[in-house]
């Protein structure tokens, strides 16, 4: 599912993500190959400033009908986004308003920047700790995962989360500590966590986001989200 290069005589694909039964997501993809091991990519001055709530140079901003919309979608099985299970664009702007919005790595911070602006929870994991085969659902059990380094889970019935072989492992809200980014990171995968009424600003979201990837130096690639039951 890899997208392959054009060399060599290889032929390009493009990398697809089933939704199963959960018609409120739209879901855009994409896929990025770092120049370097991500704890040796910095993040530039202009990106770290564009972690402050108010920047300047961000082509929008989150409002209460962007945050009344994911919650809505995040709805639809069940599960309740608030709390300390509200969607984590909340969490952003909630971090960046109290000025305690920092640099992690340039992944993340390339996510987070997207998120905070945009209003659109998004995941970003790593490629290569993914086992196929790829897909999003929303459980329906005592579903869970660990989610930082400390141990802690978040329960994630009724939550779309993105699925590998071993079980759920990202969704609108946080993703799995065992898919995580890290030092060693040379790909990865983010899908913004939206809905139908919001397809145009998250077509924005997701083009500005490939656009700092680039201006990193990375090769951005489209993953495609597909939900036959849209």
């Amino acid at each position: 599912m890899r997208a392959a290069d054009a060399e060599g005589g290889r032929i390009a694909t493009m990398m697809q993500i089933e939704v199963k039964d959960y018609p409120s997501l739209f879901g855009l993809a994409l896929t990025a190959e770092w120049p370097d091991p991500i704890g040796e990519v910095e993040s530039p001055g202009w990106l770290i400033a564009l972690l402050q709530l108010n920047s300047p140079h961000a082509p929008f901003a989150s409002d209460d009908h962007v945050r009344a919309e994911i919650r809505s979608m995040m709805r639809t099985r069940g599960y309740k986004p608030s709390g300390r299970g509200k969607p984590a664009s909340e969490y952003l702007l909630r971090a960046a308003d109290q000025g305690k919005l920092g640099s992690i790595n340039a992944a993340v911070d390339v996510c987070n920047v997207v998120s905070l602006h945009s209003g659109i929870p998004i995941s970003v994991v790593d490629l290569d700790r993914l086992e196929q085969p790829l897909y999003i659902a929303a459980p329906q059990d005592d579903a869970a995962y660990v989610f930082n380094a400390t141990g802690q889970e978040i329960t994630v019935t009724g939550i779309p989360c993105l699925f590998d072989a071993s079980g759920p492992c990202a969704n609108g809200v946080k993703d799995s500590q065992r898919t995580k980014t890290g030092d060693d990171t040379r790909r990865t995968l983010s899908i913004l966590w939206s809905t139908h009424s919001l397809r145009d600003h998250t077509h924005r979201a997701r083009t500005w986001y490939a656009e700092i990837l680039e201006r990193l130096g990375a090769r951005v690639m489209d993953a495609a989200i597909i939900n036959d039951a849209a």
